[in-house]
């Protein structure tokens, strides 16, 4: 029972979560996987395509959606 009520919560978080921190963590779980390069790059705009886009989503979450 334990395993679906935190099933359940961790559902929950992940709707009231941030657009900034979802952006964020999306970027971040690219970087942990990325074969492109995204992995060893000291820059976010270093990486690959995807991972910049990724990067330019959280920098426009960040600011409030205004850029």
């Amino acid at each position: 029972m334990t395993g679906v009520r935190n099933a359940r919560v961790q559902v929950a978080v992940r709707q009231a979560e941030l657009p900034m921190l979802r952006a964020y963590r999306l970027w971040h779980e690219h970087t942990r996987k990325c074969a492109d390069g995204c992995k060893n790059v000291r820059k976010a705009q270093d990486g690959c395509a995807g991972g910049q886009e990724l990067w330019a989503a959280y920098r426009r979450a960040y600011a409030g959606g205004a850029r």
